[in-house]
C-alpha cells in the first residue's frame, strides 16, 4: 500500500472517531440539562424586547379584584366555616378538606388564604417554600395516552415529536403535574366534583401513597444513557405529599364515597343579607365612591352571591363616572338591577294573622337558602264514596339518575299528604277518605321533600275544624304514616330564615333539635310526635288529652 493511501486511511479514521466523540459530548451536555448554542441571537433578542414591552404595559387593577379579601376576617359570611377550614389546616397535622357551597361565597378566597395562616403557625408542616397551586377540575383535559396530563403529569417518550436530544438517546422524560408541584403544600381543585372518573381515581391514589408512579415502555434500567434523576423517579416515584383542598357547588352525595372518606368535609352557607349589604359597601368604598342606604340594601336584594354584588357597584360605578359624580344612588342601582335583569329574592314575611286551612312550613331553596312557605289547604265532604288528594305547586315526578340508569319516582311532597291522612286515622280516629283535600304552595317555588309533612298535617286540621293555627309559628319535620315526627335535612338554614322572617316559635323534629338552638333568636320547640305538633300550632295546654281536644278541633268531622 502507498504511503499516501495509509495516511488517507489514518486522517479518515480520525475523522470518524471525532465526530463520533463530539456527538457524544453533544448528547450528554443536553442529558445533563446543558443548553446548546444555536444560531438566531438576533432574532430572539427581538422577540425578547417585545415581551419585555409587553410586560411594561397593563389594565388598571379590575374591582373584582380589589374586593378579594386579603385577610381570613375579610371574609364575609363565613365565621363558621372559616373556624372550621382553620382547625383543619392550620395544626400540626393538617387534613384533606373538600368545601361545598354555592357559587360566589367565599370557598377560594378561603382556600387562598388558609395557607398563609397555617405558615405562621409554630408546628405546622407548612412553611416559606409551601406553594399554592390552583387547578380548575373543569380544564382538566388528560390524553388517555398520558402523553399529557397537567394534573398528574406524563412521561414525554423518545417517539413524541420535540422529544430532542434526550429522545433521540432513547431516554423518557417525566413531567411533573399539578400534583408535585404542590408537593408540601396545598392543591386545590375548584369544581372537584366535575372531575373525569379516570382523574379521581388517580388522584386517590396518589392522595393514598403521596408520590406519583410513571410508566413508559422506553425505561429500562440497564440504560446508561438515562440520567440518574430519571431513575429516581421512576423507580421511586415522583413526590407529591401535598394538602388537598376541594371546593364544590353540588351535594355531598354527587361525590365518590372513597373521596370523601379521606377528607374532612366543610359547609359554606349562602351569603345572608346582611352579608351581601357588606359585600357592597365594601366594594363601592373602595371604588372610591359613596352609596345611599337604599341603594345597597337594593343591591343586596338583587344578589345571590358576592360576586353578582361586586359586579352591580362596578356597573353602577361606571354610570355614576360618566356622570362626573361621586355618590351611587337608589336610582343608579335600580337601573342596573333593570338592565341586568336581576330579580330580587323573595322577601316572605311571617303573616301577622293566620286563616283557616294555613300553615308556615320551612323549606331549602337553590343555593342551599331557607325560606318559609305558605301552605293552604281546602277539605270539603266528598260527594262520592271516597275523597280526592291532590297538591298545586308541588313537583309531580322527579327523575334521577344513578350508576348509569334513569329512575322515576312519585314526589315525595305527595306522599307526605298520604301519610298525614293515614296518621290522622291512626293517632285520632278521623278518617279523611270522605273529604276532597285540595294543597295549595302559593309563589310559583316548586316545592318537594318530606320535609313539609307536618305543615300539612296543621293546615288539614285547620281545614277541617275551620280554627286558624297561632301566628307566628313556623315548622318543618316529616311526618310517618304512625304519626311520628322524623328528623329532615336543612335545619340550620331553615331556622335562619324562620327567624328573618319574623317568625317566633319554631317547631322542628325532636332528632334534629341542637343545644346551641336555645341561643337562636326564636323559641325552638322539639316535637317527636303528631300530638305535640297539635298542641303548640292550636295552643292546647299541656293537661288537656289530645283525644279530648280533637272533637272541639274537629267540628265538622
Amino acid at each position: 500500500m502507498e504511503k499516501g493511501a495509509v495516511w488517507l486511511l489514518i486522517i479518515s479514521q480520525l475523522c470518524i472517531w471525532g465526530y463520533v466523540w463530539w456527538k457524544n459530548r453533544r448528547t450528554r451536555k443536553l442529558i445533563q440539562g446543558e443548553p446548546e448554542r444555536r444560531g438566531g441571537t438576533q432574532k430572539q433578542s427581538r422577540e425578547m424586547k417585545e415581551l419585555a414591552e409587553m410586560r411594561k404595559r397593563s389594565l388598571n387593577t379590575p374591582l373584582s379584584e380589589k374586593a378579594r379579601p386579603a385577610k381570613m376576617n375579610e371574609v364575609i359570611g363565613q365565621e363558621e366555616g372559616i373556624r372550621a377550614l382553620r382547625a383543619a389546616m392550620c395544626g400540626p397535622n393538617p387534613q384533606h378538606v373538600i368545601i361545598y357551597g354555592p357559587p360566589g361565597c367565599g370557598k377560594t378566597c378561603a382556600a387562598r388564604l388558609v395557607l398563609e395562616e397555617a405558615r405562621r403557625q409554630k408546628d405546622s408542616p407548612f412553611d416559606k417554600n409551601s406553594k399554592f397551586v390552583e387547578v380548575d377540575a373543569t380544564c382538566v383535559r388528560f390524553d388517555e395516552r398520558a402523553i399529557a396530563d397537567p394534573l398528574m403529569g406524563s412521561v414525554h417518550d423518545p417517539i413524541y415529536q420535540g422529544a430532542g436530544a434526550l429522545g433521540s438517546a432513547g431516554v423518557p422524560q417525566p413531567k411533573p403535574g399539578a400534583v408535585s408541584r404542590a408537593h408540601c403544600g396545598i392543591l386545590f381543585l375548584d369544581e372537584i366534583g366535575e372531575l373525569h372518573p379516570v382523574q379521581m381515581n388517580k388522584l386517590l391514589k396518589v392522595l393514598e401513597d403521596r408520590k406519583v408512579f410513571f410508566d413508559s415502555a422506553y425505561y429500562s434500567k440497564d440504560n446508561a444513557n438515562i440520567p440518574q434523576h430519571i431513575h429516581d423517579i421512576f423507580q421511586n416515584g415522583m413526590p407529591a405529599d401535598f394538602r388537598l383542598i376541594g371546593a364544590t357547588t353540588r351535594q355531598p352525595e354527587e361525590l365518590p364515597a372513597a373521596l370523601r372518606s379521606r377528607c374532612v368535609e366543610l359547609f359554606f352557607k349562602p351569603l345572608s343579607f346582611e352579608s351581601m349589604l357588606t359585600i357592597a359597601r365594601g366594594a363601592a368604598k373602595r371604588l372610591g365612591y359613596d352609596m345611599d342606604d337604599a341603594a345597597a340594601e337594593l343591591c343586596a336584594q338583587c344578589c345571590m352571591s358576592g360576586r353578582d354584588a361586586v359586579n352591580m357597584i362596578q356597573l353602577a360605578g361606571g354610570a355614576v363616572y360618566t356622570q362626573n359624580r361621586r355618590r351611587i344612588t337608589f336610582s343608579d342601582m335600580e337601573w342596573v338591577s333593570e338592565i341586568s335583569n336581576c330579580p330580587k329574592r323573595p322577601d316572605i314575611r311571617m303573616p301577622e294573622r293566620m286563616l283557616p286551612g294555613t300553615a308556615i312550613g320551612i323549606g331549602v331553596v337553590g343555593g342551599g337558602n331557607g325560606m318559609i312557605m305558605e301552605i293552604e289547604c281546602a277539605a270539603e265532604r266528598a260527594r262520592g264514596a271516597l275523597g280526592r288528594l291532590d297538591i298545586g305547586g308541588a313537583v309531580e315526578r322527579e327523575e334521577i339518575e344513578m350508576r348509569g340508569k334513569r329512575l322515576e319516582r312519585r314526589s315525595t311532597a305527595m306522599a307526605s299528604a298520604q301519610n298525614v291522612l293515614s296518621a290522622f286515622k291512626n293517632r285520632f280516629g278521623l278518617d279523611c277518605g270522605a273529604y276532597d283535600i285540595h294543597y295549595n304552595v302559593p309563589g310559583g317555588f316548586p316545592m318537594d321533600g318530606p320535609s313539609a309533612g307536618i305543615a300539612f298535617a296543621v293546615a288539614l286540621m285547620s281545614a277541617i275544624s275551620g280554627k286558624a293555627p297561632v301566628a307566628g309559628i313556623a315548622m318543618t319535620g316529616e311526618i310517618t304514616v304512625n304519626g311520628q315526627v322524623r328528623p329532615v335535612g336543612g335545619v340550620r338554614e331553615k331556622l335562619v330564615a324562620a327567624i328573618e322572617a319574623g317568625a317566633h316559635t319554631v317547631i322542628v323534629p325532636e332528632a334534629n333539635y341542637e343545644r346551641q338552638f336555645e341561643e337562636a333568636k326564636a323559641r325552638v320547640v322539639a316535637a317527636a310526635d303528631i300530638t305535640e305538633v297539635m298542641r303548640i300550632a292550636f295552643d292546647i295546654p299541656a293537661e288537656e288529652e289530645i283525644d279530648g281536644v280533637l272533637p272541639f278541633l274537629c267540628t265538622t268531622a
